[in-house]
């Protein structure tokens, strides 16, 4: 079975995009969780989740992480790689996909559970890597043609 034309494009797109929400959220983090374009009051929240003792694995800003895993996947994503032949290239995107989404679905837990509070910016940080995921999962593992 042949991959579609568009999944390499969307997928590009998917990890440039979210390398571009991430570099937000770095900034940020690193300036001051106030330049967030999101409400700082009831139940959506960016400065509260932003700021979270769920912000931070073993010292790492989640901002920092979510970027590192976007730039990766853009290489991994790129039109090169999707037409590339080495099984590594493959293995490489559908392991860090589905390590993404364990990631995703624990930090959509501590909003949701232990931090009681949603960020806008980081819900398209997750729906970008779903959207990535679904891609890997359904595309990402067929050699190239």
């Amino acid at each position: 079975m042949s991959r579609p034309s568009w999944v390499a494009p969307v997928g590009f797109a998917l990890a440039i995009a979210g390398t571009a929400v991430a570099t937000y959220l770095t900034i940020a983090h690193f300036t001051s969780p106030t330049v967030l374009a999101c409400a700082s009051t009831g139940v959506v929240n960016c400065e509260r989740v932003t700021t979270s003792a769920q912000s931070k694995v073993f010292g790492i800003p989640v901002a920092v992480l979510g970027l590192a895993w976007f730039v990766a996947m853009s290489g991994l994503c790129s039109p090169w790689a999707w037409r590339a032949h080495a099984s590594w290239i493959r293995t490489a995107r559908l392991v860090s996909a589905g390590t993404a989404m364990a990631f995703v679905l624990w930090l959509v837990y501590a909003e949701l559970f232990v931090i009681h509070a949603i960020c806008l910016w980081c819900t398209v940080i997750h729906v970008l890597a779903f959207g990535l995921f679904v891609i890997v999962v359904l595309y990402g593992t067929e050699p190239a043609d």
